[in-house]
């Protein structure tokens, strides 16, 4: 008879990992323990928990799955930002970035290995959806950018905030993604506020709606890229299950329950949604969707083999002017990690790049 895999230890909150460790007969203060060498200092090695009596370090490994996926590429950019592919046992890759920005560190993290959504400007969707990522799995790219921070003695040495802005869309993967950002507010592992948290979506109305009504206070961020219904299906094809109006009415909803400010995400892509027609619409959106909003204007990240450009500084200004004469909040997002290909997606199908077949099927020449 097969014996059944030992739990995770990410996949644990702290009373899942008090059950555990009484069930083994232990007693319950070594499940607090256990928590503060992996998550306060680090230390995932069962011979460098000290404090653990020398039976119990040999039998934990046994007990408990502390292990960590493979690092199977690691980059850092000239401007301090840090990409890990990560690869577990079952073949399954996912990418996580580090980002500094003063005393933030903030991480991006993947939900999904590829992408449903395929957004014909991204990366993470030219080969499709693969799998959803487990909570576990999506708490280990943190971890695994912790561990880099304190191996490069960095001076703040934790991620400080979190984006799930990686691979994936997050709402398909609702479980998961909320489990994981529970895991993380946890205080005994990650103590992560929910402020510090931000949810990003192309738009899935009755999970925003879902994620509103769970009471915690994360920052939610549309992926909206183009005003108009017509042009937002031709780049963002999985928009045709949702229409516009009805995602900006869970943004309504999501504002009335929460109180959050919405950020707009909008990728600039020269010629295709970067004219200054495009800025009114988006303007007249943003001031009289009935709720507080912020537009970050990211310029695009080119992609090998993805028939989009970045736009000149200069459109960029433009759009942005429009954006702040009609009074929006608006601002223009720095570029980090071009060096390194920190865009969505990008690492990974440079390591496991997909066929001209699937090229051709998402129609990219």
């Amino acid at each position: 008879m097969a014996t059944e895999p030992s739990p995770s230890l990410f996949e644990l909150s702290p009373p899942e990992l008090d059950a555990v460790v009484e069930s083994w007969g232990w007693p319950l203060f070594r499940a607090r323990q256990i928590a503060k060498w992996a998550f306060q200092k680090n230390v995932l090695e069962p011979e460098q928990m000290t404090d653990l009596p020398a039976a119990a370090r040999q039998e934990l490994p046994r007990r408990l799955d502390l292990s960590m996926p493979e690092v199977k590429a690691d980059q850092l950019s000239r401007d301090g930002t840090h990409k890990l592919l990560l690869v577990w046992p079952d073949g399954a890759e996912a990418e996580t970035v580090m980002i500094p920005d003063g005393a933030r560190r903030t991480a991006c993290v993947s939900s999904q290995v590829g992408c449903p959504v395929g957004c014909k400007f991204c990366a993470s969707g030219v080969a499709g959806l693969k799998q959803n990522l487990t909570a576990g799995r999506i708490i280990q790219q943190v971890y695994a950018l912790n561990r880099a921070l304190a191996a490069r003695n960095d001076p703040v040495g934790r991620i400080t905030n979190l984006v799930f802005m990686g691979m994936g869309e997050p709402l398909s993967n609702y479980a998961s993604v909320i489990k994981s950002a529970r895991l993380l507010h946890e205080p005994e592992l990650f103590n992560m506020g929910w402020r510090r948290i931000t949810l990003s979506t192309v738009g899935v109305p009755p999970r925003m709606r879902q994620l509103a009504d769970e009471g915690h206070p994360l920052n939610l961020a549309l992926s909206l890229h183009a005003p108009e219904e017509e042009l937002r299906r031709n780049i963002i094809p999985w928009a045709e299950h949702f229409e516009l109006g009805d995602i900006l009415g869970a943004c309504r909803y999501y504002f009335a329950k929460t109180g959050r400010e919405i950020t707009f995400e909008y990728i600039l892509l020269a010629g295709v949604n970067d004219e200054p027609k495009h800025a009114k619409r988006l303007a007249t959106i943003c001031r009289t969707g009935g709720f507080r909003v912020n537009v970050n204007l990211i310029r695009y990240n080119e992609v090998v083999g993805l028939p989009f450009v970045r736009p000149e500084s200069g459109r960029v200004v433009a759009f942005q002017n429009i954006l702040r004469e009609a009074g929006v909040n608006t601002h223009v997002r720095k570029s980090r990690g071009r060096d390194i290909d920190a865009a969505c997606g990008q690492l990974r199908r440079k390591q496991t790049a997909p066929d001209v077949a699937e090229l051709v099927q998402l129609g990219v020449r």
